[in-house]
């Protein structure tokens, strides 16, 4: 182990001296013309002529014009279904052997998303990106010795006799190089527990054999695995048993609410990474150190990106992309400006409506972050509050409160004839809710001037309810949702906010 450390840190820092494809824009040319080379004798290639299309230099504005934009609902009822029933050369040549079922923190809980070898070839190849950005971490050829922990979905996989479905992460696991899997743990058959307490029993029973150096999840799981490690070995922090952990590259919802409380659980800092893995593919990660929290967007990697403004000329009141909605490429998009995301994969996904909204901070360096989902922002009013604003809220809140708020959500209601935001707080100290209701309300004011405006005007008032953090885990454990992809909703609508309103009528528990 110690020579293949040495190895490792050498074949780093010689990939590291290696330049640099810099136009991400004819990167991003090619790997449109590729998808569209590759499926254009697909039902859907056909359909829009992408036999034309491959015959064009830059093909992007005609691709634009010719191939309608798709959320999962369209795409699924126009193509996908067809696929589920076993159907070859739909949207992808070849039959769909693999299906992500989708986290549910919006919409079905049920999504089906395509996943096909080259799919998976391309979330391999960013995992490695991923790996050799380390570089800029200064890492000791010693850290390179130690193993990498995937906290994720089970590899056992549900079949039905045409497909697999599960977690996108039990998919990529159970599918990852023979030589990278001598480095992951935990091993095949923990891998393949579906239950999530049984996971998390057998991660901890195994925990004082392993060199865990760097750590993979969801933060309110990874936090929950440290919390039951410590507890079971009777130890102070999680470094009195993994010494050398010194990453943890975490996605799916904002590190902000659980920096400070996984810390705390810790002998020094980690070192935060964060990684923009969708169902539909691995799209950025994070390059630099912080405070450059920011992720760079994978342009060579066989994924075509596009960018909605997210505003009400493209979006509806409910965050439903209209038919006319004016799509831009690369080039064109703007540093601080958000955008709905729209992606081309190679498992058969066209233009298609990703769900979450991002926004560049370096157009140059092709660096975003992720500001919430297209349906998870609240605008009752047009006070356009983003889940970006509400981190930053929450986190500010519980910096001066001296709590930890791990999780939390708000909803939109009717009142006084008018409108309210309902915030739920999960901390596991009580705090006072008027005070708490003060500072979130000061704080999105000072971040966000329409929500100001209206706070003025048609947004009457903030309340505040305080429960346990287990209410939020009891919530997901009733939904059937808990395991290392599902994170809580940060908006509650509609059925899903009937439904938390039932929960918490039979089920809040008490300080």
């Amino acid at each position: 182990m110690p020579i293949l450390g040495s190895i490792i840190k050498q074949v780093i820092n010689v990939r590291g001296r290696i330049p640099a494809r810099k136009n991400a824009h004819k990167q991003q040319i090619r790997q449109l013309r590729k998808l569209l080379l590759k499926a254009q004798f697909t039902e859907f290639g056909k359909m829009y002529q992408f036999n034309e299309l491959v015959l064009i230099d830059d093909p992007i504005k005609t691709f634009q014009h010719t191939v309608p934009i798709f959320d999962y609902e369209s795409i699924f009822d126009a193509w996908w279904h067809r696929t589920l029933k076993g159907e070859k050369d739909v949207c992808w040549p070849g039959k769909i052997k693999y299906f992500a079922l989708s986290s549910g923190t919006s919409g079905s809980s049920s999504k089906h998303i395509p996943v096909t070898k080259e799919l998976i070839k391309s979330i391999h190849k960013g995992t490695l990106k991923q790996v050799l950005s380390s570089r800029h971490f200064n890492l000791s050829k010693e850290q390179y010795e130690t193993e990498i922990l995937f906290v994720g979905g089970s590899t056992n996989l549900n079949y039905n006799g045409t497909y697999f479905s599960g977690d996108l992460s039990g998919i990529t696991t159970g599918t990852q190089p023979r030589w990278f899997q001598n480095f992951t743990l935990p091993g095949p058959e923990t891998r393949s527990l579906a239950d999530w307490e049984s996971k998390l029993t057998d991660i901890v029973l195994n925990a004082k054999q392993w060199n865990v150096g760097f750590i993979c999840g969801v933060p309110a799981w990874i936090q929950i695995l440290f919390e039951r490690i410590i507890k079971y070995y009777n130890l102070k922090t999680i470094h009195d048993i993994w010494p050398n952990l010194a990453i943890f590259v975490h996605g799916g919802v904002s590190i902000a609410p659980y920096k400070t409380s996984i810390n705390a659980l810790c002998k020094h800092e980690l070192i935060f990474l964060d990684t923009y893995m969708a169902s539909e593919g691995f799209v950025a990660y994070q390059e630099r150190p912080t405070p450059h929290q920011a992720m760079k967007l994978i342009t060579d990697n066989k994924l075509f990106f596009e960018f909605v403004p997210f505003n009400e000329t493209n979006f509806d009141a409910e965050g439903n992309i209209k038919p006319n909605a004016q799509a831009l490429s690369l080039e064109e998009v703007e540093a601080n400006k958000e955008y709905a995301l729209l992606i081309s994969t190679p498992a058969g996904a066209w233009r298609y409506l990703i769900g979450d909204t991002v926004k560049f901070t370096d157009v140059q360096r092709n660096e975003i972050i992720i500001t919430g989902r297209t349906k998870h922002f609240l605008s009752l009013c047009g006070e356009h509050l983003s889940v970006d604003n509400m981190n930053k809220a929450v986190k500010l809140t519980a910096d001066e409160l001296n709590v930890t708020i791990n999780e939390f959500c708000v909803a939109g209601i009717p009142h006084q004839g008018l409108f309210a935001h309902h915030w739920y707080l999960g901390t596991d100290k009580p705090i006072d809710v008027n005070v708490a209701k003060e500072k979130i309300d000061a704080h999105l004011k000072a971040l966000n001037d329409d929500y100001k405006t209206e706070r003025l005007h048609a947004l009457k008032d903030v309340l505040v309810t305080v429960l346990p953090h287990q209410v939020f885990i009891n919530f997901l454990a009733s939904k059937n949702k808990l395991g290392g992809q599902s994170k809580f909703p940060r908006v509650m609508k509609s059925k899903q906010l009937n439904d938390w309103l039932a929960f918490l009528q039979t089920n809040t528990l008490h300080y």
